[in-house]
């Protein structure tokens, strides 16, 4: 147990030792890290709130069900609800919609306007609404072969641009996060090869006493580590603190606007798995670039 307190306290003297003699250059280290998770926190938290954002304006989407003449919509409401991507089933009666339509036309008499056109022209309908945005088109196709459905109709464009902006930003995301990655490694490999040049006599005095490669190198693999961690704890201290001022500051808005508010906050697993996530590949990058650093020395 002695032995294990002793090994550790040595690899953390040596780290800060290290870290002591890169001055200037962690900070480059640090900043650049941080900034790279920065905007792959955004990126990420904006994947995110963006898809709960479709997710809850997919579920507004209503495909209209119009029925054959005589079919009431009583009668098919079951077996639409039981459709698995199905979350809300609503029946009109041929009636409820020719009274609505009637007022909407500024009509005060509804059975005169009836009478001229010799009965309600109108059928019954059914209004529909999706579980997720993309499951629109698939369930308008189911529906469209239950028998008794006369027609089906959906905002079809809507639906396509809503899926084409989440796939785009999912790429675009993709191939700014893996820019500012090799340039995050490329700065913690030059900070670490510049602090193993300063420490060269003292590396060379250690392997002429005998000491292994992997205890000589890992005070300076962990610095790369560190070097991840700080830049992932700043840049999630700035997400946090601007995810609270805008929410504070939209929710001083009117109704619609917090309609669209409600489908931005993360949910529970979200909210931890953000951090994680930031401190996970910010450990993973540091790592990565330090041992890109030692290794053509170690190998010697």
């Amino acid at each position: 147990m002695f032995k294990a307190f002793a090994k550790a306290d040595y690899l953390i003297r040596e780290t800060l030792l290290g870290l002591r003699r890169g001055g200037w250059m962690n900070w480059a280290a640090i900043s650049t890290m941080t900034v790279l998770l920065f905007l792959f926190g955004i990126s990420l938290q904006a994947s995110w709130q963006l898809e709960g954002l479709l997710n809850q304006f997919g579920s507004q989407l209503e495909v209209s069900v119009y029925l054959d003449s005589g079919v009431p919509a009583d009668s098919l409401q079951d077996a639409v609800a039981a459709l698995p991507t199905v979350t809300n089933v609503e029946p009109i009666s041929k009636e409820v919609a020719w009274e609505q339509l009637v007022a909407d036309l500024g009509i005060s008499d509804i059975a005169g306007a009836t009478e001229q056109l010799k009965g309600n022209p109108l059928v019954d309908a059914l209004r529909v609404k999706a579980n997720r945005s993309e499951d629109v088109p698939q369930l308008a196709a189911q529906l469209q072969t239950i028998q008794g459905v006369s027609d089906v109709l959906y905002i079809d464009e809507a639906v396509q641009r809503i899926e084409q902006l989440n796939q785009g930003l999912r790429w675009s995301s993709f191939f700014v996060i893996g820019i500012l990655s090799l340039t995050a490694i490329a700065v913690i490999t030059t900070t670490i090869r510049l602090i193993v040049m300063a420490r060269r006599q003292e590396i060379e005095v250690m392997q002429l006493v005998g000491a292994t490669n992997a205890w000589i190198y890992l005070p300076f693999i962990l610095q790369g580590a560190f070097f991840g961690l700080v830049g992932a704890g700043v840049a999630w201290g700035l997400l946090a603190g601007i995810h609270q001022f805008l929410f504070e500051l939209v929710n001083q808005q009117p109704d619609f606007i917090k309609f669209v508010v409600n489908g931005l906050q993360l949910t529970p697993q979200q909210t931890i798995l953000l951090p994680t996530s930031l401190l996970s590949l910010g450990c993973i990058i540091g790592l990565l670039g330090s041992l890109v650093a030692v290794r053509k020395y170690a190998l010697r």
